[in-house]
């Protein structure tokens, strides 16, 4: 039996059970979601700290930080303050947040 099957049969049965069911999915992939964007703030600091500070490092810790607060403001966690302390995430990475590297213009 497929998922779609499962959740038309459990709707039938009980409406309000086949919503809870995807919306516990949902959950699940946001925390998952979540929690590998903030993997891979630590891995990328982890690489700033030990190349001494070199502008690609530099340039992909701000983009995985970037990419993390998003995450987190999608899910609603609007305040940042907690996880900069816990992370140990630098000024300098925090003051580029949001830029773009020199490169090609998006089309």
């Amino acid at each position: 039996m497929s998922l779609r099957e499962s959740l038309e049969l459990i709707r039938m049965v009980r409406p309000e059970a086949g919503t809870a069911a995807l919306e516990h999915e949902i959950e699940q992939e946001r925390a998952s979601s979540l929690g590998a964007a903030e993997a891979r703030v630590k891995k990328t600091l982890a690489a700033l700290r030990a190349s001494g500070d070199t502008a690609t490092a530099l340039r992909d810790a701000q983009q995985a930080v970037w990419a993390y607060f998003v995450q987190r403001e999608l899910i609603g966690f609007r305040r940042h303050a907690e996880v900069i302390q816990d992370l140990g995430i630098p000024g300098e990475v925090l003051s580029g947040l949001g830029a773009m590297p020199p490169g090609p213009k998006p089309r």
